[in-house]
């Protein structure tokens, strides 16, 4: 895997890991209490196979950020990494940072990719593209979420379901998601 680097924007070191230089930029967040590498290897496979740049954020120093500065720090790492715009996503709770960054700076979110929605009231960017991935048997951020949530936008928000997968299914089906990210990415 690629090695991560230290940004230390507000005196919380952050950890993030930079790959690829593609056209397509990509952000990525990771879920409560996971580490970037949990979407690592989604992560090398659009970097390498589909030719995108991904950027992973890690979830802070801590692990006890509250969710604005999770946002914060994500701004801080995108800012410092010279990224003008970029679809922006994440896993569970990294997907909610990832759903609040999109609404606090449309202007530089091209598109919203969620790997297993969170149930919070936190709406949908407006007229942005929105990737929906969730595992049938997760148990933690249930399908049903994901359904309700895309049909608050049926125009602009696309659902994929990975049959037989858990919570855990950027660990355990990898290369099953990051083939439904990068199809999805393609026409971007």
């Amino acid at each position: 895997m690629t090695e991560s680097s230290i940004f230390e924007p507000t005196g919380r070191a952050v950890a993030y890991v930079d790959e690829g230089e593609g056209p397509v930029t990509l952000v990525l967040i990771p879920g409560r209490g996971l580490d970037a590498d949990v979407l690592g290897v989604i992560s090398h496979y659009l970097a390498e196979e589909a030719g995108f740049r991904v950027v992973r954020i890690d979830s802070g120093s801590q692990g006890e950020e509250t969710l604005e500065e999770r946002v914060a720090d994500t701004l801080a790492v995108i800012d410092h990494l010279g990224i003008e715009d970029t679809w922006i996503g994440g896993h569970g709770l990294g997907g909610t940072v990832a759903r609040t960054f999109a609404n606090a700076h449309t202007d530089r979110v091209n598109g919203l990719l969620l790997l297993g929605v969170e149930d919070v009231d936190i709406p949908l960017p407006p007229v942005m593209p929105v990737l929906i991935i969730q595992g049938s048997d997760d148990e933690v951020t249930v399908p049903a979420t994901g359904d309700k949530l895309q049909a608050t936008a049926p125009e602009r928000a696309s659902l994929k379901t990975l049959e037989g997968a858990d919570h855990l299914f950027p660990a355990t089906h990898p290369v099953d998601a990051a083939v439904i990210i990068e199809e999805y990415l393609d026409w971007d």
